[in-house]
């Protein structure tokens, strides 16, 4: 038997590669130099050896012949060999020629362009500067410089001084606190009367204070797209401290119109209304508003300018805000709603029972559905002409027969809705697990809806519920677990015979952090989107840090496109949203998918093409919904799931609208979630931490 020594300095080289023996020569090994081999027989690595004096490499051995037939030939047969997995074996060895290679064919099937779904790309916008008074800045500069060491004539004060360090991160400082002014512009030069010279000391503290801003409470990179939100050509996009406007034009694309202020506080809702009649202005104007915490701050942006409408306290944390026609809406959890009405001017708050989920329909319904298992009703266009006592009128429009909280509502106006709504079926969700399905019918005005279906398939809360022309959609919070019916509908209205038929069922599972960023519940809800007439989807993001998203139908879960980022970084928040046709003939309203990134920017891409592709190639191609196993295993590569990290994923059950705001949010929706209990529950092989109700 050949000696180790006599293995390593002769020709023939054995090699024993997990478990499988391989012959070669010493020269086939090391004719590329700055390899694994030749730092191996150079002694740069320490090598092992069976009781046979083969040297052994524990990696994979079938990849491992591969590269060394390629080091043999150089020549690679990539028939039925997984490209990432040689490329990252080769990568392993140091085989440069061998990853060149594969690298390029990787690349040949990818493209920074998108595939044909890609519609466009939005660069991140500048963020607005953090401003300070003259006064304020005199007076940080005068603390600072009383504590500072007065320098010698052989030495000076620098930016990187220890001393000016520990003041940048003395955040209790009322002097270093910036200020926001009501009237203060994003397009403020920097080099203004108040700024102090290059190198100054000035500097350090316009730089403690940006540091102080953005690091209050959990970090978040201040170029972070946090929330999207559209309305016919309009979308609003939200970072952690500022917000922006985007207007598409036919003929010129998208462009950004607005950008805010900067904000001292985080923001954490957005809704915008492209089309709003003011009692003081001859046209129409755009408005957007953001809420943060208890604060509703509103702008009114025209193409030419902009300008602050108001500050508006609610008293409680905001959960939702949105409009309706002219009226903006802001409800909390805790029982309020916020009302402010274009034509008036006029800020109102309402106490009501605690809300636990909402819905709208068309420009003049609200429905509130509450803790007591009641449903209220407002008529949002006799305000605020119609009044009780100043208050609104929110009525109680039906009374869950088992009383149970109501926890997701769905409001569906037929072709025979007036303008009264007259005709009105609503399906809704309770916390026990029940749809339930009613019906307002124009002889039963007077005695309210009457009670038409039940359904008690979920033994978990459900957490969403949608009522289209053609399904009924549910979902509870057992891993997003959804069940789907056809809906039988005669001259429109829905039809007891042979009433609604069992469709689908299937889970839209999604990995969330058990401590979330601003706003990750709100930017990341899963849906379904879409009109009620129309096909509505779901958008399913699997992991929190991850660059792919699923779109699949609401109606029986089929995959319909996977959207996978341009530039590779990470889809942060996205938003479904339909845009208005040109005015050209023939054209008609397209529904796109807009992702915001990590890096600030947003990303287009186009579900009428994907819809209309999967309706083409249906026969061709097999049925897929979500991610499949291999695909989930490659996605949980990517996310740590040890109970150790604070960013602990947790399989994210999809909540009603209103919930504890004071909990920690571990629940898709619309910002707002119950808290839950924490159990541990091993799906697949692996650990989950889930939140149970």
């Amino acid at each position: 038997m050949a000696s180790p020594q006599d293995i390593a300095t002769g020709e023939i080289i054995t090699l024993n590669v997990g478990g499988t023996k391989f012959s070669t020569s010493k020269q086939t090994l090391t004719w590329i130099p700055d390899t694994f081999f030749t730092s191996m027989f150079s002694g740069r690595i320490s090598t092992l050896h069976d009781d046979t004096g083969a040297i052994f490499i524990d990696r994979d051995p079938g990849l491992f012949a591969i590269i060394l037939n390629f080091l043999r030939t150089k020549e690679i047969d990539l028939l039925n060999i997984p490209v990432h997995a040689l490329r990252h074996e080769a990568e392993y060895y140091g085989v440069t020629p061998l990853v060149k290679r594969l690298v390029l064919c990787e690349e040949v099937e990818q493209s920074s362009c998108g595939d044909v779904l890609f519609h466009g790309h939005l660069p991140p916008p500048c963020p607005p500067l953090i401003k300070e008074s003259l006064e304020e800045r005199r007076s940080s500069v005068s603390s600072i410089e009383a504590e500072l060491p007065r320098p010698s004539s052989t030495s000076r004060v620098t930016k990187s001084s220890p001393r000016v360090s520990h003041i940048r991160h003395a955040s209790d400082s009322e002097a270093l606190t910036p200020r926001h002014s009501s009237n203060s512009s994003s397009n403020s030069s920097p080099n203004n009367s108040t700024s102090s010279p290059p190198g100054a000391t000035g500097g350090a503290i316009e730089k403690h204070v940006t540091e102080s801003t953005f690091s209050r409470g959990t970090y978040m990179d201040p170029l972070r797209v946090t929330l999207v939100k559209g309305h016919q050509n309009w979308i609003g996009v939200a970072y952690p401290h500022f917000v922006c406007c985007y207007r598409l034009k036919e003929a010129t694309g998208w462009h950004l119109v607005w950008s805010s202020p900067h904000l001292e506080g985080p923001v954490e809702r957005i809704a915008i209304n492209s089309k709003v009649l003011s009692s003081n202005q001859d046209n129409t104007s755009r408005m957007i508003a953001v809420g943060e915490g208890c604060l509703v701050r509103l702008w009114g942006v025209n193409d030419r300018d902009s300008r602050e409408i108001g500050v508006f306290d609610l008293r409680v944390p905001v959960d939702s805000l949105f409009f309706i026609g002219s009226q903006l809406v802001a409800l909390s959890h805790l029982g309020k709603v916020g009302v402010w009405h274009a034509m008036t001017q006029n800020w109102q708050i309402q106490d009501v029972l605690p809300i636990t989920s909402y819905d709208t329909a068309g420009s003049f319904i609200l429905l509130l559905g509450c803790a007591n298992g009641s449903i209220y009703y407002t008529d949002m266009q006799k305000f605020p002409l119609r009044m009780k006592d100043n208050d609104l009128l929110v009525t109680e429009l039906y009374k869950d027969p088992s009383g149970d909280k109501i926890t997701a509502l769905s409001v569906y106006l037929t072709p025979k809705t007036t303008i009264s709504g007259n005709w009105i079926e609503i399906a809704y969700g309770t916390s026990a697990g029940t749809v339930r399905v009613i019906v307002q019918h124009p002889e039963t005005v007077g005695h309210g809806p009457q009670l038409f279906q039940t359904f008690t398939v979920h033994r978990s809360p459900v957490t969403k519920v949608m009522l289209s022309e053609k399904h009924l959609v549910s979902v509870c919070s057992e891993y997003n677990h959804v069940r789907t019916w056809s809906v039988t509908r005669f001259r429109g209205m829905i039809s007891t015979q042979p009433g609604s038929m069992p469709l689908a069922s299937f889970k839209i599972v999604s990995l969330e952090d058990m401590e979330p960023k601003v706003n990750y519940s709100a930017g990341n809800d899963f849906g379904p989107f879409g009109e009620q007439d129309d096909q509505q989807i779901f958008v399913q993001k699997v992991v929190p840090e991850t660059d792919i998203l699923y779109v699949r139908l609401s109606s029986n879960g089929k995959r319909i496109c996977e959207i996978r980022s341009v530039d590779g970084s990470t889809i942060t928040s996205f938003c479904v949203h339909e845009c208005e046709g040109s005015n050209r003939i023939g054209s008609r309203p397209r529904r796109y998918l807009f992702t915001g990134h990590s890096n600030g920017c947003i990303q287009m891409w186009d579900l009428t093409t994907a819809v209309d592709l999967m309706t083409r190639t249906e026969e061709e191609k097999p049925v897929t919904g979500g991610p499949t196993a291999q695909e989930l295993v490659h996605l949980l590569d990517q996310c740590e799931l040890t109970n150790s990290r604070q960013t602990t994923p947790s399989v994210s059950p999809s909540p009603s609208v209103m919930a504890a705001n004071s909990h920690r949010l571990s629940l898709y929706g619309h910002g707002a979630s119950f808290q839950g209990e924490q159990v541990s529950e091993a799906v697949s092989g692996i650990d989950f931490r889930i939140t149970r109700f």
